[in-house]
């Protein structure tokens, strides 16, 4: 086959192309820290850092929920301490009125603080966490209680709120404030019984109060120790989320990321190749008929 000189020039065009092209791609890799820029670089790297990157967007959100989860279970144990609280010195004072020489004004006062602890109560019923009411079951937009005369009535009801921290992992992490959870509405009227009999001239026995005082304690107490177990437990597997989250970070860095001191080096590598291909080809189309003439 016959040689032409169009022929050297066309093929030495096309090695210009391919040498510029790999080092256009080493420069690439250099300014952009990564390996897989397009599918085409590497499909099998890129189904792989595309199947990371959703798992690792999946953990995120699960370690939000997770936080969130933790922040709803310390502001639903901070209000069942205040309950608890609230009806400790409810119980102190029922105690104190049982004495019968206690005078009328005496029982009085104690019945307007009882009064004050009712209203105390309620508030607590409607504690919010990010402007949902924590007690009212699956209605969180709107009070878990409302106020009559004597008595307050839960408006919300027994659903359910529950985080998801894994596949198909989901927790229920409120408490109902109804009589299927800590019943606030029933320890209302319990003190609301109270109140009317320290304020009544007949004064019937108060120390019965103790034993309906005390189920009220021992119920929000069964509660807030089942809070405190499922914050242990979402306090676990946050720790788990976030070694996954670390895993996840590397696996995806060392299937994308490039490897920095390899890269220039491939560079440099491929700069000499190129610069070798200008010197040729110049040497291939520096003759000129002048130049045979001579």
């Amino acid at each position: 086959m016959r040689v032409t000189n169009g022929m050297l020039i066309t093929n030495m065009m096309r090695n210009y192309r391919r040498n510029l092209s790999r080092m256009e791609t080493y420069q690439n890799q250099l300014a952009s820290g990564k390996n897989i820029r397009r599918p085409s670089d590497d499909p099998s790297g890129a189904s792989k850092a595309l199947k990371l990157r959703s798992d690792l967007s999946m953990n995120e959100q699960y370690i939000k929920n997770t936080d969130n989860a933790i922040s709803w279970l310390s502001i639903t144990e901070n209000a069942l301490r205040d309950i608890g609280d609230s009806l400790q010195r409810a119980r102190e004072l029922t105690v104190q009125a049982a004495n019968e020489v206690l005078s009328p004004d005496n029982r009085a006062a104690i019945a307007d603080e009882i009064e004050q602890i009712q209203q105390h109560i309620f508030n607590v019923g409607n504690s919010t966490y990010a402007g949902r009411y924590i007690f009212a079951g699956f209605r969180t937009d709107a009070p878990a209680f409302s106020q009559g005369a004597g008595h307050i009535v839960f408006d919300g009801n027994a659903g359910e709120i529950a985080f998801e921290v894994g596949v198909g992992n989901r927790i229920a992490v409120n408490v109902t404030g109804g009589t299927s959870g800590v019943n606030i509405a029933g320890l209302y009227a319990t003190l609301e019984r109270l109140k009317n009999d320290l304020r009544n001239p007949v004064m019937p026995p108060i120390d019965l109060y103790l034993t309906e005082i005390d189920g009220h304690a021992r119920l929000a107490l069964s509660h807030r120790s089942a809070i405190g177990a499922k914050s242990n437990r979402f306090e676990m597997i946050r720790a788990r989320l976030l070694d996954s989250e670390v895993n996840f970070t590397d696996l995806l860095s060392k299937t994308q990321d490039a490897d920095i001191a390899e890269v220039v080096m491939n560079l440099k590598e491929a700069e000499a190749i190129y610069n070798a291909s200008l010197a040729t080809g110049a040497r291939i189309i520096m003759p000129t008929l002048v130049d045979f003439l001579r």
